[in-house]
């Protein structure tokens, strides 16, 4: 199978089911967004040299997968031949961030995103999160979204911003605290 269709070339794309919208298409933006934050990811696994949460950002790229397609599924049909975010997966992401959490100091301030090259791939993760999520609330003004979708999300975020500071604790990297015009 060859990579280019050219059905494209009109601004057009496919959806899981039926029919066919543009390219801007709030949908579009935001299954889109969710596959922008996979990559992201994927930069991410690509700097943890350690191994410290390879594994565990595979299978989170592995739920992305699925929480895009089931943003691109327009009918039932589709979406019941998918394999869906579950709130078994919400919870899976909130029991690792408890566990991160147990090796890391409370935070008392904000925190300047960065550390080392892996912190800081992670906390750019993050923000590529924080967006999805925007694009699929922003999404369910028009259409209807499962609210589970946006949990996993938010949820995802936030153990993101967990892994950043734990990876970096463990390299021994201090976080830099934000002191307003100060920088840090």
């Amino acid at each position: 199978m060859k990579i280019y269709t050219r059905t494209g070339d009109d601004g057009s794309t496919g959806l899981l089911g039926s029919g066919r919208v543009r390219k801007d298409d709030a949908r579009v933006e935001a299954y889109g967004s969710v596959d922008e934050l996979n990559a992201a990811l994927g930069a991410a696994r690509a700097a943890d040299d350690q191994g410290w949460v390879g594994d565990e950002i595979v299978a989170i790229q592995a739920r992305l997968f699925a929480l895009g397609a089931e943003l691109a599924a327009t009918t039932p049909a589709a979406l019941a031949a998918l394999e869906c975010i579950a709130d078994d997966d919400v919870t899976e992401i909130e029991n690792l961030i408890d566990r991160l959490e147990a090796d890391l100091a409370p935070l008392t301030s904000f925190i300047l995103p960065g550390g080392t090259t892996l912190g800081g791939a992670l906390h750019l993760a993050r923000t590529v999160c924080r967006r999805a999520e925007r694009r699929v609330v922003a999404l369910q003004a028009g259409a209807t979204v499962e609210p589970r979708l946006v949990r996993y999300l938010n949820r995802l975020a936030d153990l993101l911003f967990v892994m950043a500071r734990w990876c970096n604790a463990r390299t021994g990297v201090p976080e830099r605290e934000w002191k307003g015009r100060a920088g840090g």
